[in-house]
């Protein structure tokens, strides 16, 4: 340091360029700063920038202060800061109501206003006058806050101030998914007003999440009311967003200056040092200039061929800024910082060097920043020619405050009177410096004393939930309604945190409320979510996926702690699985996959563990901070004493084996099958245009074989006549719309069409159910046999698969709500209906009665129908309505395919239900249940289906199916079943989102027809509908889909590099090609392959998706029980000879002897990149460079114009996203990727300039036929392998063959089959033919003479 008098009168030259450029603007009454002399508005970002000179220069005095008057300036210019923050604390308090409704709405409408008056701090425009959401303010204004309060300052006074920026915690912690209009208020480039998402405002808001976590706002003084809390993994999610787009800036900025924020001062967002360096290199290379930087590529703002007049741009016009955006010298101070915070001295001088030059001099002497440098009208043209010769002229404010305060913090910094650390006193700098391994702690907790006992046996000593008190163990859902009460506030009308989401990073931390400590498990853990936490193996593939995530993102005070309850549902046939003793036994061997882990005891983490306070439920509103929240008491009195306690689950056992032979055989197969849409075995992948849907649809309304008369020679239930054929006419009215309905009817078709279709039914001897499709009719208007045969079958059969059909049928003619309860008292016409209904009534108070509420045993006796002389006459005991599913009877159903599934399948007696007709001889086959007692032990589950005394409905059945077939793991019932029900994914809409938000198209359904995309977040209930629209009827695809969605984006967050390349995930291709590959893989025909994949575990599923995401070979190696298993082919436990999947003989391999097992590898290899849109690298901007040289690019009768280039930048995603609509067109995946390679090749013809132009419009289609036609003739001369199909010399059958479209060889789309498995090298390969196709097809090249052939 120099001596006082030195340094003091060099801050006091500071101190009055600071009050004369900065201090005199700001407005006595607010504190605001007004944007010039001439407009009074004032922006919240730019009055945060130009507070911060004035912070640095109070920190710079407070270290010297060795005079009073030095005290006193440093006092006075802490209090202009305070003055600045409250004023505009002042002006967003005043937009309450809007931080509120933004909480739900997110629209751009209910954002805080980004601009207020400086004199009054009143909004100056209206909601939607101007692109007011720009989140990346408001998160500014909050990291300055947290920074300044750090640094010692007292900015919020009161608790009301306290919990309103608690709400604006919650308003920008969903950063990561809302488009906003950014950092230059533009959103799309085009100024159109369309918002877009930002990077520089998702980075921002993780570094003010950051900041403001666990930060008391009354700074030392403060006590536990005025912290704020922040969930650690909304931050995170801005995280991984933020460094999947850099160095994007949004979809149509490819690049922006203002990244410069976010990577280095203030924000320090970025923790990857690697990615910190690519983001400035990119701006560097790209937008830095002689006076600045430009703001992004093609920026009109101020340039001289700007329109004044319009706020927006035409998209043509764009191509005109090129080369003279405006440059900013703002962006040189941020360089200077950010070499200062690296101290790196050498280039803090060299910027400080550059901007010196560029400053202009007032008349006093002092140094301002000018807003921008622009290219005088009369320069265009030489700039144009040469970009960065001309000299240009300074454009609009100068002093531009937001630059001059940045650039005195630089001089500060650079003479030392300021040190990096005190203006960022949270260290957030840090951020990207390496850290120690992290170790995550695992305790597991028995459910009871049994399950101890059993891990016990397997060496593995744990707790059980009694014996770890003091400590709570809760799921996660109850630290999720906790966190709903944080930031409420009666007086502001502030109603706390909306969002129900916790996450791995919140739930590993303890809670400390009053003298009670919570532990809270995982999310994902949660039984009541969906199906596939049914799947074991899945979980702890999910859990072991956590772990390694927590060693990555966790950054908190202490060690992760993650908290699992062994339960009972967890047990297989009363053992603790196989893959749960492995995974603890690795847990304890102390790393699992890589990754640190200590497994131990609860109280033996508490003092390495991180605490958090539950502080805010005190109800400190009320006056009593020390007393939890009324709310909150009875929330969690009611919760502790049932959140883990035992549910019991109906348990009904069946008394008396089932009867051996049923005489009665009717079969309902093939219900669900019917509804199944994937399609395999068609040549050519999602080819399926609408003829083949409607016809496959129609003929699913006749009612399918199984109606057929049954075999042992009664008297079909559904014989009709022939004569009376479908007697009323089905109705085609809203029931369409309906999702359950299984048998659709299209409305297009005539009636004529079905009953021709009718006509030919009834030659095969299938008689037709009078009503099929009418399904909410008002009165039951047929005869009650039908459904009553297929209830009683029901209560009969004990395969699941059947009683899945059997439910399936009973959804298509009746619905779900179609109440089955008390069947055969409907229509009686006989005096007993009276008696009957009686002695159903009297029965059921009985029962109760004497069950204590249903608990008891209740007994049914079944008649024994027409042999039966007093069966008539006595009434028949009826039982409450339940469902009754018992895994524990020996079966005895002989007929049944599968002995392995009828093993563990279930005996589902519809008690409700009557004997078939008890009034006597109506019904020809009866069933001998002889008094099955049956015991039902969950008292609510009766009552809840006592409505009225008798309501089971077949949506209650199919409820009891999907439960039954869960603990089976029946996958595919439980996929049909759970689309019947309706049921969604619980993280759809997020698993959306993290897709979305790394800007992932999705699409849904199968190519080309019915395939629809998503480009923004929709609500979970519009997803669903917009997904089973897609699918049409097909229940068991729609869920499947929703299952992909949900391990996609568990793959996009765990291991980003899967997507490298890929724009749009199209969800119907990605289903059908792994249904292709199991086909190849198991070598059987296309509906078996179909259904072994409806019938993959979920774990399994998602290993296969992974495997073909990756491009691994696998292998499938069958388990027991049916399941197949996915195995990596490297694995040893597949023997070499099941690795190759043989040619199918009835399939398109018929005519290619596999001679060794590398045949089908290209094809395979250009199937799955088409599939996934895998493109090679960089090939969006290079197609973009061949649309430049030629007037325009056809693919598959899409056009990409010329004038695109005009529009956008070569690097751009927008662009990108019109190249991929284009080829999304093509709906075979593996043409698709021979016309990316010829695209290829066109890219190397303008990358080496052979040509100036080339010329039209290119057919891309016609260079890749005229390359099959060239790879043909070769083939010919050499006898290569299409001599066998393509290549043979024509006859007349075959041509006529060829010209129906079916090519011997089944290649798609007229291209040989062959050509599709060429290597793309070599001198047959791929590309030779395309270069010699280009050579011939584009009339720009020359024919002869001699020329430079740079494609080796």
């Amino acid at each position: 340091m120099r001596s006082r008098s030195n340094s003091g009168v060099r801050l006091d030259y500071y101190q009055r360029i600071v009050h004369r450029l900065i201090l005199a603007h700001q407005e006595p009454v607010t504190g605001l700063f007004p944007a010039s002399n001439v407009n009074s508005h004032a922006w919240i970002r730019d009055n945060v920038y130009c507070i911060l000179a004035v912070w640095g220069l109070s920190m710079a005095y407070k270290k010297i202060a060795d005079q009073d008057e030095d005290r006193a300036k440093c006092y006075e210019l802490e209090q202009s800061c305070v003055k600045l923050m409250r004023g505009l604390l002042m002006a967003m308090m005043n937009q309450k109501d809007k931080v509120e409704r933004f909480k739900m709405t997110q629209s751009p409408y209910d954002s805080l206003h980004a601009k207020y008056s400086s004199k009054t701090g009143l909004p100056v425009v209206g909601d939607n006058e101007w692109g007011h959401l720009q989140i990346d303010a408001v998160s500014l204004y909050l990291l300055i806050l947290a920074q300044m309060t750090a640094s010692g300052l007292q900015i919020v006074f009161s608790l009301d101030e306290v919990s309103f920026l608690q709400n604006l915690v919650f308003y920008i912690e969903s950063a990561y998914s809302i488009p906003d209009y950014g950092i230059w208020e533009r959103g799309d480039k085009t100024n159109h007003g369309e918002p877009e998402l930002n990077a520089s405002s998702i980075g921002m808001a993780k570094a003010a999440l950051e900041a403001m976590n666990e930060l008391d706002l009354f700074g030392a003084r403060g006590g536990p009311a005025s912290v704020i809390h922040v969930l650690a993994d909304e931050a995170h999610k801005c995280q991984a967003v933020l460094q999947s787009m850099l160095p994007r800036e949004s979809n149509s900025k490819e690049l922006d200056s203002g990244l410069l924020c976010v990577i280095g001062f203030p924000a320090f967002a970025v923790d990857d040092a690697q990615l910190i360096y690519n983001t400035r290199e990119a701006i560097l290379s790209r937008l830095q200039g002689k006076y600045g930087c430009k703001r992004f590529l093609r920026d009109g703002y101020r340039t001289p061929k700007e329109d004044p007049s319009r706020l927006y741009y035409e998209r043509w016009e764009l191509r005109m800024f090129e080369n003279i955006e405006c440059e900013w010298p703002l962006f040189y101070c941020y360089l200077i910082l950010f070499h200062a915070f690296q101290n790196d001295k050498h280039m803090v001088q060299e910027y400080a060097d550059k901007l010196e030059k560029i400053m202009v001099r007032s008349e006093d002497g002092t140094l301002l920043i000018p807003e921008s440098y622009a290219v005088p009208q009369e320069l265009v043209g030489f700039e144009y020619q040469k970009p960065g010769s001309q000299v240009r002229e300074v454009v609009g404010r100068c002093p531009f405050l937001w630059g001059q305060s940045l650039f005195i913090l630089g001089r500060l910094l650079q003479e030392g009177f300021l040190a990096v650390g005190e203006l960022d006193p949270l260290n957030r700098r840090l951020g990207a410096q390496k850290k120690p391994d992290v170790v995550v702690q695992v305790v597991i907790i028995a459910e009871d004393n049994e399950i101890r006992d059993k891990l016990a046996e397997h060496d593995l000593h744990v707790q059980t939930i009694a014996e770890v008190a003091p400590i709570e163990v809760q799921p996660a859902r109850v630290l999720s309604h906790l966190y709903t009460y944080l930031g409420r506030n009666r007086k502001l009308g502030l109603s706390g945190r909306k969002s129900r989401d916790v996450g791995i990073l919140s739930t590993s931390k303890l809670y400390s409320l009053k003298d009670r400590i919570f532990a809270f498990t995982p999310q994902f853990v949660d039984l009541s979510r969906f199906y596939i936490a049914s799947d074991n193996e899945l979980m702890i593939d999910i859990l072991k996926g956590e772990i390694n995530f927590l060693k990555s993102a966790w950054d908190l005070l202490g060690r992760p702690l993650v908290t699992l309850v062994l339960k009972r549902i967890h047990l297989d046939q009363d053992k603790i699985p196989l893959a749960m003793i492995q995974t603890m036994r690795k847990l304890k061997s102390g790393y699992i996959n890589g990754t640190r882990v200590m497994l131990g005891n609860l109280k033996d983490f508490l003092n390495t563990s991180a605490i958090t306070d539950l502080s805010f439920l005190g109800s400190t509103e009320d006056g009593y901070p020390d007393r939890l929240h009324p709310d909150v008491q009875t929330y969690l009195d009611e919760h502790l004493l049932r959140s883990f306690s035992n549910r019991s689950t109906m348990n009904l056992r069946g008394g008396q084996l089932r009867p051996r032979h049923l005489r009665r055989r009717m079969s309902c197969k093939g219900a669900i099958k019917k509804t199944r849409s994937i399609n395999v075995d068609s040549d050519n992948l999602g080819m399926e245009g609408p003829t083949p849907l409607t016809e496959r649809r129609l003929s699913s309304i006749v009612p399918p074989p199984w109606l057929q008369a049954n075999k042992q020679g009664h008297v079909s239930v559904f014989a009709t006549t022939p004569e009376e054929g479908p007697s009323s006419p089905p109705q085609l009215g809203g029931d369409l719309g309906l999702r359950e309905n299984i048998y659709p009817m299209d409305p297009q078709h005539s009636r004529s069409a079905i009953d021709r279709r009718s006509e030919f039914v009834r030659q095969q001897e299938i008689t037709v159910p009078k009503i099929l499709i009418q399904r909410h009719r008002p009165d039951t208007n047929f005869a009650d046999t039908e459904v009553e045969e297929l209830i009683a079958m029901l209560r009969e059969t004990e395969n699941l698969e059947e009683q899945g059909d059997i439910l399936q049928y009973l959804v298509d003619t009746q619905g779900l709500d179609f109440n089955t309860a008390g069947l055969g008292l409907k229509h009686k016409t006989d005096d007993n209906a009276a008696d009957l209904e009686q002695a159903f009534v009297d029965d059921v108070m009985l029962e109760l009665s004497t069950a204590g509420g249903g608990g008891g045993a209740a007994g049914t006796g079944a008649s024994d129908g027409a042999g039966d002389g007093d069966g008539a006459k006595r009434p028949v005991p009826v039982v409450v309505p339940s469902v009754i599913i018992d895994a524990t009877s020996p079966t005895a159903s002989s007929g049944a395919k599968k002995d392995e599934d009828n093993a563990k399948s279930a005996i589902v007696s519809v008690a409700a239900v009557t004997a078939a007709a008890a009034a006597g001889g109506s019904n020809n086959s009866s069933s001998n249940n002889n008094n099955n007692s049956l015991n039902n032990n969950d008292s609510s589950q009766s009552e809840g289906m006592l409505e009225e005394g008798r309501v089971v409905t077949v949506r209650d059945l199919l409820k009891g199916l999907y439960e039954k077939a869960c603990q089976q793991k029946l996958w595919g019932l439980v996929r049909h079943t759970a689309g019947m029900l309706g049921k969604r994914v619980e993280d759809l809409g997020k698993a959306v989102t993290d897709l979305l938000v790394r800007q992932k198209q999705v699409t849904v359904g199968m190519p080309p027809n019915n395939e629809h995309t998503i480009t923004a977040p929709l609500p979970e209930v519009e997803l669903r509908q917009l997904i089973h629209d897609a699918y049409g009827d097909d229940e068991s695809t729609a869920m499947l889909t929703q299952e992909l969605m949900v391990y996609l984006a568990m793959f996009i967050r765990t291991e980003p590099q899967l997507f490298h390349e890929m724009l749009r995930l199209r969800v119907g291709l990605i289903i059908q090609v792994m249904a292709k590959e199991l086909s190849r893989t198991l070598n059987c025909g296309g509906e078996a392959a179909s259904e072994h994949l409806l019938n993959l575990s979920p774990f399994e599923m998602k290993n296969l998706l992974y495997h073909i995401l990756s491009g691994k070979e696998f292998a499938v190696s069958s388990v027991a029980r049916g399941n197949l298993s996915i195995v990596s082919c490297k694995s040893s436990r597949v023997s070499k000879k099941s690795q190759i999947g043989l040619g199918d003989p009835e399939g398109e391999d018929a005519l290619i002897a596999t001679i060794d097992d590398r045949q089908g590898q290209w094809l395979r290899r250009r199937r799955l990149d088409g599939a996934l849109n895998r493109v090679p690298r960089d090939f969006y901007s290079r197609v973009w460079t061949v649309l430049e040289k030629c007037q325009g690019l056809a693919i598959e009768g899409r056009v990409l114009q010329q004038s695109l280039t005009q529009e956008m930048t070569p690097g751009e995603l927008k662009f990108a996203l019109e190249v991929e609509t284009a080829l999304n067109q093509i709906p075979q995946p593996e043409y698709r990727q021979l016309v990316v390679e010829a695209l290829m090749v066109l890219t190397l013809v303008t990358e080496h300039n052979m040509v100036p132009s080339l010329g039209g419009i290119i057919y891309v289609e016609h260079l890749v036929h005229k390359a099959n036609q060239l790879f043909l003739e070769d083939q010919r001369k050499v006898q290569g392998d299409a001599t066998l199909c393509c290549a043979k010399l024509k006859d007349g059958k075959e041509q006529q063959q060829a010209a129906s479209g079916m090519l011997l060889c089944g290649g798609a789309a007229y291209i040989c089959q062959h050509l599709y498995d060429s290597a793309p090298s070599g001198s047959y390969g791929t590309m030779t033919y395309l270069s010699r196709a280009v050579a011939l097809v584009l009339d720009c090249v020359p024919k002869h003479g001699e020329m430079e052939c740079a494609i080796s």
